[in-house]
């Protein structure tokens, strides 16, 4: 197995791989610290954060697009065929809302 290898390569070869050894074990240090870990999972967390923001920035605006899209023409005006039906049921709405918290609080 040794055979043809000199003391000295012997040596060197332990030298070299206790250096190796040396390296792997403070990346290993590195990785388990706690303030790595935590790091780690504050990136992971803001990546998250990112990536769900974004996708609801993305839903909200195409859902405003679609509601512009129904309540004003191509040409920008107004279509008051559409929003006069929904300012209607929006009052009417706040109409009931405001009714139940006066009744709740007459209780």
């Amino acid at each position: 197995m040794s055979e043809g290898r000199t003391p000295a390569q012997i040596e060197a070869d332990i030298v070299r791989r206790r250096q190796q050894l040396a390296v792997t074990l403070d990346e290993i240090g590195v990785r388990v610290h706690p303030k790595t870990i935590t790091d780690n999972a504050k990136a992971s967390v803001r990546e998250a954060v990112d990536r769900t923001a974004g996708r609801a920035y993305v839903a909200v605006n195409r859902a405003v697009s679609g509601v512009r899209a129904e309540l004003v023409s191509e040409d920008g005006a107004p279509r008051l065929e559409r929003i006069v039906p929904v300012a209607v049921a929006a009052a009417a709405l706040v109409v009931v809302v405001a009714g139940l918290s006066a009744r709740r609080r007459n209780k």
